[in-house]
């Protein structure tokens, strides 16, 4: 029996997905996607287009900060059944790269083995062309999979070179993607800015450690506490196989601390945020 494939780029999925249920494009740190509702409809859309193929696997490829450890997000799909985490990385200026690379070797390997006879690729960029037409060439057919406006976020060449095209609208992206409701941060700014004053005052007539460390405490409580239910979960599978903060939550906690003591952290005090952060997710845990 023939076997079909879904390759999906992350960053096409969050970039357009986001566009698609709010009218624009947010911050990767603002999308919060709802893992199996997401693979539960590639699955579908897979049986629809090749229903005498046995599902492979999905390819979920995003980028990692520096290349490495991946991010909660990132661990919960990793760990989710009938899926293969493959990582780029994330360059200093919050770029993807290497991912475009990893879905080519990809397809065309799994063609020229004969793992395939079917490939659902979820992507807008023209740099897969070349592995659409070659997989092409080994007797693969490409079903490209875009998102409301597929002709304006994906390539013209890619679409014309796909065997099938498919577009997902609002109502189906709906299902899975969702923005994070900025009221909770708000509310944690203005905590954290409290904070800042006292801390700033006290400093002005040299605070002691103990009065540092207690502002520090209360920035990551707070922090913590506008947490959404999902990242904690999401913490939490992380922690199943890595150690230490998450380092898509890391970027956003150590800033919180630095305005809440007016000043940039020494390692110690990092050190104390990164406890308290995770003392705080046990407790929410628990």
């Amino acid at each position: 029996m023939d076997r079909i494939a879904v390759f999906v780029d992350a960053g096409y999925l969050f970039a357009q997905g986001s566009a698609a249920v709010t009218g624009s494009k947010k911050p990767r740190a603002n999308v919060v996607l709802d893992a199996p509702e997401a693979l539960a409809a590639l699955k579908a859309l897979a049986a629809e287009k090749a229903p005498d193929c046995k599902l492979l696997r999905i390819y979920w490829y995003d980028g990692a900060i520096g290349g490495a450890r991946p991010t909660t997000d990132q661990a919960v799909l990793a760990n989710l059944d009938d899926v293969k985490l493959r990582l780029g990385f994330v360059n200093s200026s919050g770029q993807q790269k290497g991912v475009d690379s990893l879905i080519v070797t990809d397809l065309i390997e799994l063609a020229r083995l004969k793992s395939v006879s079917d490939a659902i690729l979820l992507s807008g960029d023209e740099d897969v062309r070349v592995g659409v037409q070659i997989a092409q060439n080994y007797g693969v057919r490409v079903h490209l999979l875009g998102i409301t406006p597929a002709r304006g976020s994906q390539s013209h060449q890619l679409l014309q070179e796909a065997d099938t095209t498919t577009e997902w609208d609002e109502n189906v992206v709906a299902r899975f993607i969702s923005i994070r409701d900025p009221q909770p941060q708000v509310e944690i700014r203005n905590e954290v800015t409290t904070t800042e004053v006292v801390a700033v005052a006290v400093a002005s007539v040299e605070a002691s450690v103990a009065d540092i460390g207690a502002a520090i405490t209360v920035a990551v409580e707070a922090f913590v506490g506008g947490l959404s239910t999902t990242d904690v979960q999401g913490i939490a599978t992380y922690w199943e196989t890595e150690r230490g903060v998450p380092s898509d939550f890391d970027r956003r906690l150590l800033p919180k601390c630095r305005d809440a003591i007016g000043r940039n952290l020494e390692r110690d005090e990092m050190r104390q945020a990164r406890a308290a952060f995770q003392k705080a997710v046990q407790n929410r845990l628990s």
